[in-house]
């Protein structure tokens, strides 16, 4: 599944061969030159990952990084080091701020398409393309198809994503206003009980193959999808 990439790289050569390269692989490519640039970026949209160079002109990349782990906003978005620095020491100071990887340059566009592929199946699945299944409840984000017991299902397209944040956090507890970051997008502004109208179309949609009582409520935190 395409991705929304920040690509924060200050090199123009460098920085265009990546863009290039994830464009083709079929990403959103977003660029910006410096921290600054990023951050307006990023205030903005948050984006599904972002790759971030070590040195960088003014702020460098590791004390970026520093900063958006420690903002509750931005500290869970998927993070990948960019660098010419090897030192095993370098390696361990780029992943102790919170780097979900780090990948030395030069590196070839395949190694970076499946960094990025890795990354994004383990800190954010429902922006992959795998197909997802829990207790006879399939969905394939490829062919937007959703299935229950092998009888298919019709769902609009907001509770298709919504049903695949669920089924790839499962048994976590989302509040509404996580909820409309993660699925409508935190720079869209609809009211928190929107969220409440697409999970009652959600489970009437499941209710015919039972699967509804898998999005549970939880009272005064929000949903959550259990599978016990």
């Amino acid at each position: 599944m395409a991705a929304n990439i920040l690509l924060v790289e200050d090199e123009p050569a460098i920085q265009e061969l990546i863009a290039f390269n994830l464009s083709q692989a079929g990403h959103h490519v977003m660029r910006a030159d410096s921290v600054e640039s990023a951050q307006g970026i990023v205030r903005n949209a948050l984006p599904d990952l972002i790759l971030l160079d070590w040195m960088l002109p003014g702020m460098s990349g590791i004390d970026f990084a520093r900063k958006l782990r420690g903002d509750e906003r931005t500290r869970s978005i998927p993070l990948i080091m960019l660098t010419a620095r090897s030192d095993e020491q370098d390696k361990i100071a780029g992943l102790e701020t919170g780097a979900d990887d780090y990948i030395t340059k030069p590196f070839s566009p395949r190694e970076l398409q499946a960094r990025i592929k890795a990354v994004l199946r383990r800190r954010a699945p429902q922006a992959t393309d795998d197909p997802v299944e829990i207790h006879g409840l399939r969905l394939d984000p490829v062919t937007h198809r959703v299935s229950g017991n092998g009888q298919p299902l019709e769902l609009g397209p907001t509770e298709f994503r919504l049903l695949h944040f669920f089924m790839t956090h499962t048994e976590r507890v989302h509040t509404r206003a996580h909820l409309l970051d993660q699925v409508w997008g935190d720079h869209v502004f609809v009211e928190e009980r929107t969220v409440d109208v697409h999970i009652r179309r959600l489970r009437s949609s499941l209710e015919g193959t039972g699967h509804d009582n898998l999005i549970q409520t939880v009272r005064g935190s929000g949903y959550r999808l259990s599978v016990n």
